[in-house]
């Protein structure tokens, strides 16, 4: 509290705050667990800053807004998974109003999505290695044993490595040793990682002092750094197929389902967290749940139009925002394929070619969904979720709900036999 008192009582200079002091303080005993006063301080900071007399005069930059929307979320009452992941820290989505895109064409916002999966990735095994050779004092409730580390290695090495070709940059052989070859991740990731980025840092900020949480927390910002991707290319493909541009919108929906294929070893990486772990922080992480990803329900409505009964749920309820664009109408992939199709636009190879990529993409989407509620049940069993959520129960009534009707008709728990809508 000293460092952040000082900065306070002088010109309060955004680029000077004291962020390593600050998150140090929250890395030592858990947000859940932050001193009051000190939650106090960082109050009183943004309200200096946001003050149009005081010293910041309104112009904080981007990152000190975000890392204090992130610190202060309990404080404020509005903590969610949106703020649990610090998204607006890693320039993700965080509300539909705000853009996707990382802006420029295609294959920079490719890039840039790559750039920051492997950065997320590379930053949880460095973590687990240093923390196995006792380099690090953070979070040390329950660390894993060596055979375990050097599987969770293997694993996000495995996750990043089609992101690496992508980006051109030579992955390595099979037979590497682990810890060596998450070295040689993080070395890569360095160099995508500008020194004058603290982003990265500053989102990393667990409720409890749980080892296992640091994994669990950049493994779901790097779920949701595919989801946002995948928003960019659906959104394209529904534009292509109104443009009758089939080859565009085949490759669009081909290379969404490579994206969720190769993040396979994600879900590998994740089930090697200890359950008795993940019980012991999400004491602490009520009213934030994976069921608020907003990223998420964009790229199951960007599909399809959810029927009444899965808008209605509490899925939908507790992302507004989308919810609100599919009730105003929203074009899904479904609807541009199957008014291509009766109006003769989109007929003969073209339309065999558009039907086998939507196939494919179901499939990895429903493989997604259905290793989810596997890694759920183990952590959690049949109790409830959090975020207020039914947990497990409720992954099992939705694993299955069709992505397209229009190339699958394969009635979903929302969709009883014959396609009539409840």
């Amino acid at each position: 509290m000293r460092e952040l008192t000082t900065w306070l009582s002088g010109t309060t200079d955004p680029r000077t705050f004291p962020y390593a002091a600050v998150l140090r303080e929250f890395h030592r005993v858990g947000k859940h667990f932050v001193d009051p006063r000190l939650l106090e301080l960082l109050d009183g900071a943004r309200q200096r800053l946001a003050a149009p007399e005081g010293t910041g005069s309104g112009a904080a930059p981007g990152l000190l807004d975000d890392f204090l929307d992130a610190t202060l979320d309990k404080w404020d009452g509005r903590y969610d998974y949106r703020s649990y992941l610090a998204l607006r820290l890693l320039r993700l989505p965080a509300g539909e109003d705000e853009p996707v895109a990382t802006g420029g064409d295609d294959t920079t916002t490719r890039r840039d999505r790559d750039r920051l999966f492997v950065r997320l990735v590379a930053d949880a095994v460095a973590f687990e290695v240093t923390a196995a050779r006792g380099a690090a004092d953070l979070f040390p409730l329950r660390r894993p044993a060596w055979a375990v580390v050097a599987k969770r290695c293997r694993l996000g090495t495995r996750a990043a490595a089609p992101a690496l070709r992508r980006l051109g940059h030579p992955t390595w052989p099979d037979d590497t040793a682990p810890a060596d070859a998450a070295a040689a991740l993080h070395t890569v990731a360095t160099t995508l990682d500008p020194p004058s980025d603290l982003s990265l840092r500053l989102s990393m900020l667990p409720v409890h002092v749980t080892h296992d949480e640091y994994l669990f927390i950049r493994v779901l910002q790097a779920y949701e750094c595919l989801f946002a991707a995948l928003v960019d290319e659906l959104d394209a493909t529904v534009a292509a197929l109104a443009d009758l541009r089939p080859t565009p919108a085949a490759d669009r929906l081909a290379y969404a389902r490579d994206l969720l294929d190769d993040a396979g070893p994600l879900f590998s990486l994740l089930a090697t967290m200890q359950p008795e772990s993940f019980r012991t922080f999400r004491q602490y992480t009520e009213g934030a749940s994976a069921i608020q990803s907003r990223s998420y329900k964009r790229v199951e409505s960007l599909c399809r139009t959810p029927l009444p009964g899965r808008l209605d749920s509490v899925a939908y309820r507790s992302v507004p925002e989308v919810r609100a664009r599919v009730r105003a109408g929203r074009t899904t992939i479904d609807e541009a394929y199957r008014a291509a199709v009766r109006d003769g636009r989109l007929d003969g190879p073209d339309r065999r070619l558009v039907a086998r990529r939507m196939e494919e993409f179901a499939a990895a989407l429903l493989r997604w969904r259905r290793t989810h509620h596997r890694i759920a049940t183990r952590m959690l069993g049949q109790r409830s979720g959090t975020g207020y959520t039914e947990g497990t129960p409720y992954l099992a009534a939705v694993r299955d709900v069709p992505v397209f009707t229009s190339v699958d008709r394969r009635p979903g728990p929302f969709e009883p036999v014959g396609g009539q809508r409840a």
